[in-house]
């Protein structure tokens, strides 16, 4: 008998199918976003963007790269797979707005153990729709089947975001002053950090459907609002809340010769961290481990802040948590209240 690359498990035919789809797909956004490349290179070698066209001063490319941890996991045990994409988008995007940067394209690499067809064109859609939030283009990506690196059902997910911003936009640590207030804009839930402890408490406890489902909300992508923000210089700079949490996340965005008073009391906590807390977890670990409700930071002049709210829509409407101090001492003030 003989061997064959489909009887050790990589159906190339299957892979085709697939990147028949992405081809259709995307075909569908470009008419919806005027993208800059040409969709008939789905399924090329590399993929082209045309930068051309964008009219911005002393252009500054931005890229960041990104997964969604352990976050997969929980997808696949509740068979939910049309979110996880939108993750992937946000949890790059958001990085590259920090830096006032104004995402341009996308593009994602999946490693699947066997390939399902049905399953992998959920996520990219999924992935579809989070570059549509973001008002960037998927153009590109990989899925590469691994028989025995991964088992059947188990799958990985990395995205690769870039962006432009002018070198006289860019939002950065040096322009933080001392009394500049600190804005928390609220999250959509845990995003997607923390989930190997979810995934440890999930497995002690019999949970609801109703929470396993609030678990894969999709991280919000905080695009629109930040760059109206950054176009208005309204912000002096930004933070995404991300693994490490609230403090460390933020001090990343002041510089050294200065510091961040914070008032824990004023943190707007959702409930799904109410939950998480219930689980015998203390407040350090859940400050240095979820967003808490706090999904993106800016720090801006006090006399900005009516203005920076209009930019926000209710649900995530900026509030006031802290100031900058001129010292170098981190300045904690309060508790969490649950």
């Amino acid at each position: 008998m003989q061997n064959s690359y489909k009887k050790s498990g990589v159906n190339i035919s299957l892979a085709n199918k697939l990147v028949k789809h992405i081809s259709s797909i995307s075909k569908k956004n470009v008419k919806k976003t005027k993208s800059s490349f040409n969709d008939e290179l789905i399924g090329g070698f590399s993929s082209l963007f045309d930068i051309s066209k964008i009219k911005i001063k002393d252009p500054v490319i931005v890229s960041c790269t990104d997964g969604v941890g352990t976050k997969i996991d929980l997808a696949n045990k509740l068979n939910k797979f049309d979110t996880i994409g939108i993750d992937l988008v946000a949890m790059c995007v958001n990085d590259l707005i920090v830096q006032g940067a104004k995402p341009l394209f996308f593009l994602d690499y999946i490693a699947v153990g066997k390939l399902n067809l049905n399953k992998t064109k959920k996520i990219l859609n999924g992935i579809f729709k989070g570059c549509t939030l973001a008002n960037c283009k998927l153009i590109g990506g990989e899925t590469a089947e691994m028989p025995g690196i991964y088992s059947k059902d188990k799958f990985d997910l990395a995205g690769f975001s870039v962006g432009i911003v002018s070198k006289r936009k860019i939002l950065s640590k040096d322009k933080v002053k001392k009394n500049n207030v600190i804005l928390a804009i609220p999250s959509s839930g845990v995003h997607s950090n923390g989930f190997s402890l979810i995934r440890s408490i999930l497995k002690n406890n019999k949970v609801s459907q109703k929470i396993k489902k609030e678990l894969l909300k999709p991280t919000k992508i905080y695009s629109k609002e930040i760059l109206g923000l950054a176009n208005n210089n309204l912000i002096n700079a930004a933070a995404h809340i991300t693994g490490g949490g609230l403090i460390e996340n933020l001090l990343r965005s002041v510089p050294k010769s200065h510091s961040i008073s914070i008032d824990l009391s004023k943190i707007k906590i959702g409930n799904i961290f109410k939950w998480i807390k219930k689980n015998k977890i203390s407040d350090s670990e859940m400050l240095n481990t979820f967003n808490c409700g706090i999904g993106f930071c800016i720090i801006t002049s006090k006399k900005n802040i009516k203005r920076v709210k209009n930019f926000f829509e209710k649900k995530y409407q900026p509030y006031e948590i802290g100031h900058i101090t001129n010292n170098k001492k981190i300045r904690i003030l309060g508790s969490l209240k649950w």
